[in-house]
């Protein structure tokens, strides 16, 4: 297959305002699958779907060698209502394509199916080469790719498409969220009690408030815990038993998220219950072949605190892709059309010096 990057660009883009103007709301992206699947039908690559997932491999794939995951989702959270352009009309002004879901990742998968569909078919790559287009990100629901790996080969090492500007994200924060209750006596607002759930709550946020862990990633630095809610009581004359608070801690990649739970439910001067251990942190090694193919063409690294599909991910993985984190989940959302251009041209680039050694 010959094919220009010029026209792969100008097609991608057409791609991309495709799914903006179909509503993909996750658990709802089965016309936007379609649409991918239609990309693929027109370059004569085959591929597969599970669920809203859709999945292809390199033309010349070879089970001994290794596999590098190119990823990105589909799938779109619901609009704002700050919302002052229709957000399923994909139009462009003044150079920026807007749409719901065009930064965040419409952008970043449609560079990288392009990028895909360049080497497709090329020989004599030292990894295979494996697309999934998933569902069901925004809402990390079963049927997004951690609901899909199982059924894909063994993957090596991952790019996760999410907006950085282009930038290599070579670590990401994983989360644990924990609920808590601070106990005291219940009694009538009346009468005196030396055992308030309330006040007792005082001293409890004050130690989440100084608390640190003691180790500090170079990428990602401190693990931040937040207290993010408060909630007692029933009525103005009941002093309540319990306090319940949550807490939202981003954990670096020196701690796993088993190991946090532990530390904070043996120190936290409170009862605490983790919600879920499963959205860990992810890393790739800054020397890693992919991460210096990266550097060498003038991209930086850093360390991202938000999440993405990488937490699923238990090989090594770097997040990347055009478009600014800052604009997702925005009113008005946009993506540059040069950001795309660039993105394309940076991803290309990049495989070329990891894949082949150019």
């Amino acid at each position: 297959m010959k094919i220009e990057q010029e026209e792969l660009t100008e097609k991608a883009i057409d791609l991309l305002k495709k799914l903006i103007s179909i509503q993909s709301f996750s658990g709802e992206e089965h016309h936007t699958a379609e649409a991918i699947e239609n990309w693929f039908k027109a370059f004569d690559i085959p591929f597969q779907r599970k669920d809203n997932n859709v999945i292809a491999k390199n033309k010349h794939w070879d089970d001994t060698k290794p596999t590098l995951l190119l990823n990105s989702h589909h799938d779109t959270v619901k609009p704002n209502t700050a919302y002052t352009k229709d957000p399923f009309h994909p139009h462009i002004e003044d150079g920026k394509l807007f749409g719901l879901g065009s930064n965040d990742a419409g952008g970043p998968l449609v560079s990288l199916i392009a990028t895909f569909t360049k080497f497709y078919d090329q020989e004599d790559l030292n990894h295979n080469l494996l697309i999934a287009a998933t569902a069901e990100e925004e809402n990390a629901g079963p049927k997004s790719l951690r609901g899909l790996l199982p059924s894909l080969p063994k993957i090596d090492v991952a790019i996760v498409g999410e907006p950085t500007l282009m930038n290599l994200a070579i670590a990401e924060k994983g989360l644990v969220v924990f609920d808590a209750v601070v106990k005291g006596t219940p009694s009538h607002a009346a009468h005196p009690n030396e055992d308030n759930s309330i006040y007792n709550t005082i001293k409890v946020l004050d130690w989440f408030k100084n608390y640190k862990f003691d180790k500090v990633s170079e990428a990602l630095g401190e693990v931040k815990l937040t207290v993010t809610q408060i909630n007692a009581g029933t009525q103005h004359n009941v002093v309540p038993a319990h306090t319940d608070l949550v807490i939202d801690v981003r954990v670096n990649d020196c701690y796993s998220n088993s190991k946090i739970a532990n530390i904070l439910k043996a120190e936290a001067p409170c009862e605490l219950q983790e919600r879920s251990l499963r959205l860990n942190s992810s890393s790739i090694d800054k020397n890693h072949p992919l991460v210096q193919s990266g550097v060498n063409l003038g991209r930086e690294t850093y360390g991202s605190p938000t999440l993405s599909d990488q937490a699923a991910l238990t090989c090594q993985s770097m997040k990347l892709g055009p478009g600014d984190s800052t604009r997702s989940h925005s009113a008005d959302e946009y993506i540059y059309v040069n950001e795309i251009e660039e993105g394309i041209d940076i991803y290309i680039k990049l495989l070329q010096g990891f894949l082949i050694g150019q």
